[in-house]
C-alpha cells in the first residue's frame, strides 16, 4: 500500500505512501509533477514525512465549529452553526452547500480530480474503483461524509492514467500562512496546449465547496481558444456563476475567478 511504480497506462500510487515520497519520486514528477507540488504545499514539512496521500484525500473538514465538538448537522444535529447570523464562517463554502457549510480542505484532491484518477476501494465484500470525482462527496449526498468511503472501507490505491502525464499543469493554493495551513481557496489545471490553442483542460478547484468542484462550464468554453486573457476572463466569470457567500467568506468570490484566470493562463 505504500509502493509508487509506473504502469503501461499511467502510475498507480500505494494509499499509505506518504506525501515526501510522493513529492520526491521520479515517475511523479516526470509525469505529474502537479501532484508533487500540490503536496509540497500541504500541511509542514514535517507532517508531509509522515502523512500519507490517503490521508490528505480523506480527512474531514476542519470546520471549527464541528471540530470543537458542536452538534451540527454533519455531528448528527439540526443546525449549521457556520450559517448563522453571527457565525464565524470566513473559510467556509460560496458553493455547493446543502445545510452544511463546510469545505472540503484537501490540497492533493483537486489535482486527482482533474488528472481523472481513480480511487482503489476494498472491504471484505471485494474491491471496487471509484473515479476520483465521485469520491469526493457533498452534503447532500451525505451530510456526514466528505467521501464514498463507508465503514469498513479502506483505500489502498490511487491509479492516475496517462491522459494528462506531461500536460501543461499549474497549482495555486491561497492562505493566510505560508505553512502549516489548509487553503483558503486553491486550484489546479491540466491543459493540453498546442501552438497555444487549448485542445483540452481540466480545471478544479477547491476549499471553496464541501468537495472539489470540477468547472466542465468554463472548460467547454475555453477549448479552442488561445491561451490568454479572453480565455482567462470567460473561465473565471464562469466559475463564480451561482456562487452563495456568507457573512465572512466574500472575499473567496473574487479569490475563486482569479485562481481560476491563473489556472488557463497557466501564470500567476
Amino acid at each position: 500500500m505504500r509502493e509508487i511504480r509506473s504502469t503501461g497506462g499511467g502510475i498507480e500510487i500505494g494509499a499509505m505512501a506518504t506525501l515526501r515520497e510522493v513529492i520526491r519520486h521520479p515517475d511523479v514528477s516526470s509525469q505529474f509533477g502537479i501532484l508533487g507540488q500540490a503536496a509540497s504545499k500541504a500541511a509542514s514539512p514535517q507532517i508531509q514525512n509522515q502523512g500519507t496521500l490517503g490521508g490528505n484525500v480523506g480527512q474531514d473538514t476542519r470546520c471549527w465549529y464541528y471540530r470543537d465538538g458542536w452538534s451540527c448537522y454533519r455531528a448528527g444535529g439540526n443546525i449549521c452553526y457556520a450559517d448563522t447570523p453571527t457565525a464565524m464562517n470566513r473559510e467556509h463554502a460560496i458553493l455547493g452547500a446543502s445545510r452544511c457549510v463546510a469545505v472540503n480542505p484537501s490540497d492533493t484532491a483537486p489535482v486527482l480530480v482533474a488528472l481523472d484518477a481513480e480511487m482503489v476501494v476494498v472491504n471484505n465484500g471485494g474491491e471496487r474503483v471509484i473515479p476520483a470525482q465521485d469520491f469526493f462527496i457533498g452534503p447532500a449526498v451525505d451530510i456526514e461524509r466528505m467521501t464514498a468511503l463507508q465503514p469498513g472501507d479502506i483505500l489502498t490505491q490511487i491509479r492516475i492514467p496517462s491522459t494528462w502525464a506531461n500536460a501543461r499543469f499549474y497549482f495555486e493554493k491561497a492562505r493566510d500562512r505560508q505553512v502549516w495551513d489548509f487553503p483558503l481557496a486553491n486550484v489546479a489545471s491540466a491543459a493540453k496546449v498546442n501552438n497555444g490553442v487549448i485542445e483540452d483542460i481540466r480545471i478544479v478547484a477547491n476549499g471553496v465547496a464541501p468537495y472539489p468542484v470540477r468547472f466542465i462550464a468554463a472548460e467547454d468554453a475555453v477549448r479552442g481558444q488561445q491561451v490568454g486573457d479572453q480565455a482567462a476572463d470567460q473561465a473565471g466569470q464562469i466559475a463564480i456563476r451561482g456562487v452563495n457567500p456568507l457573512a465572512h467568506n466574500g472575499y473567496k468570490v473574487t479569490l475563486l475567478r482569479n485562481l481560476v484566470m491563473r489556472s488557463v493562463r497557466g501564470e500567476a
